[in-house]
């Protein structure tokens, strides 16, 4: 199990920053590559159609944006649209919003998410056009939690995993966390399979 961030920076166990080799990163890649271009295939007319549904639910955008961090800096992680369209205007009028959300960069019960964002999100299809980051060589398919700008802070000195490290369309956290988890037990989780990662 992960030991928790607080001990971690205590003991400056945040300072052990593990390699990757060539031969790691060719493969990882090769890996990467394989995959996304098998699963764009796949998933190509499926996308197209939640997109359409998405589109005729508000008239709003099928795709959205998030700006996120990768090892050479930030960039937009593409993903099918959940919230409303004015989802940060929403935080912006309700300030008690904005704080809950400020704590875990997350809302337990979000209300800027959309009825078709919701079903999208529990079957975790949202993520699906994160298959072109990867493809274009800015993400893969398993690694650490792709976050903001704004949530780097929250790493505090574990923040190197992102200069090592490509976020992950899926990754440890997806797999073993939960939506209830604290901040610091999602960077936790991001250093446990950063230092013992394996193809």
């Amino acid at each position: 199990m992960p030991v928790s961030a607080v001990s971690r920076i205590e003991s400056g166990v945040t300072n052990h920053r593990p390699t990757m080799t060539r031969a790691d990163r060719i493969l990882k890649r090769a890996m990467d590559l394989i995959g996304s271009s098998i699963l764009l295939l796949c998933s190509t007319p499926l996308v197209a159609i939640l997109a359409m549904r998405i589109k005729f639910h508000d008239g709003g955008p099928a795709f959205f944006r998030r700006r996120v961090i990768g090892p050479k800096g930030e960039f937009d992680a593409f993903k099918l649209r959940t919230m409303r369209t004015d989802a940060d205007e929403m935080l912006l009028r309700e300030p008690e919003l904005r704080r809950q959300f400020e704590i875990n960069f997350k809302l337990k019960h979000d209300p800027r998410v959309t009825s078709v964002g919701a079903a999208l999100r529990k079957a975790g299809l949202d993520e699906l056009p994160q298959l072109w980051n990867v493809l274009k060589g800015e993400m893969s398919l398993v690694g650490p939690r792709m976050i903001t700008p704004a949530e780097l802070e929250k790493y505090g000195e574990a923040s190197w995993v992102f200069s090592l490290m490509k976020p992950g369309v899926t990754g440890y956290w997806q797999v073993h966390g939960n939506q209830e988890d604290g901040y610091a037990n999602r960077v936790d989780m991001d250093l446990f399979y950063v230092e013992n990662w394996s193809i």
